[in-house]
């Protein structure tokens, strides 16, 4: 079997400060069949001119308004030819660079492959691995105790994907996530970091609107009353998770 194609999207807006790294963080990877896209949303504060300089590099560079980040991301989902898709959005990073290389050599024709991710402040400083581990084995029901797979660490064979849902503003990526796991045969762990996801992005400045739309999209696949009572599990795991790292600074 020939190697796969991998489509990797980046979306911009005015981002100046960290599009270079995230960009660079992709155009250095060992793994020769990658399909770059970049698609900004007209910046103006000179993002377009850094993305200018590694334009012979990119499969597709576009530069206009857009109606948010999913509207975005779908002009980047219509665009990419290649059998695997993954979004790696300006801030973030690739982990290494034999990353994508690692993740197609943990498993053959895989529906989608995963992995974990490490959490950096602004300063761009470690904060360690996510408080939602990476599941052993992930199905569609995975999310129902919280997101334990971050969008930047999910590799997701084109042919099962749908557009992002545009009636959700903060959280359209568990939608689209669910949707195509519940579409997938074979899904594979690669049991290692793939990911350095930088905190602090649209749905952690929209935290209330955020969890709002989290809980529909939850009881639209698992129920009214086991998302209730899912909700009271997470709520008991976060409690304790506060708690015992509380005790562990003082």
């Amino acid at each position: 079997m020939s190697a796969p194609v991998l489509s990797i999207i980046t979306i911009v807006y005015n981002n100046v400060r960290d599009i270079e790294r995230t960009m660079r963080a992709v155009l250095n990877q060992t793994y020769p069949h990658i399909e770059y896209l970049v698609i900004d949303g007209a910046s103006t504060d000179g993002t377009k001119d850094i993305i200018a300089r590694y334009k012979d590099q990119l499969a597709t560079f576009i530069s206009e308004p857009d109606k948010g980040i999913y509207d975005a991301m779908n002009k980047g989902l219509k665009l990419a030819t290649g059998d695997y898709v993954l979004f790696m959005n300006s801030g973030d990073e690739l982990y290494d660079p034999e990353t994508v290389a690692a993740v197609f050599a943990s498993g053959a024709d895989a529906d989608i492959y995963y992995g974990e991710t490490e959490m950096y402040n602004e300063n761009w400083e470690s904060l360690g691995q996510r408080r939602h581990q990476a599941p052993e084995k992930f199905t569609w029901e995975s999310f129902k105790y919280g997101m334990s797979i971050s969008h930047q660490a999910i590799y997701i064979k084109r042919t099962i994907i749908e557009p992002y849902d545009l009636r959700y503003r903060y959280s359209a990526d568990i939608d689209w996530i669910i949707k195509a796991t519940r579409k997938a045969s074979k899904i594979v762990n690669t049991r290692r970091y793939v990911a350095k996801y930088l905190v602090g992005g649209v749905s952690k400045q929209k935290h209330l609107e955020s969890l709002k739309e989290r809980f529909h999209i939850f009881t639209k696949y698992y129920g009214l009353l086991p998302n209730l009572f899912n909700h009271m599990v997470i709520a008991g795991k976060l409690l304790y998770y506060f708690l015992k790292h509380r005790r562990t600074n003082d």
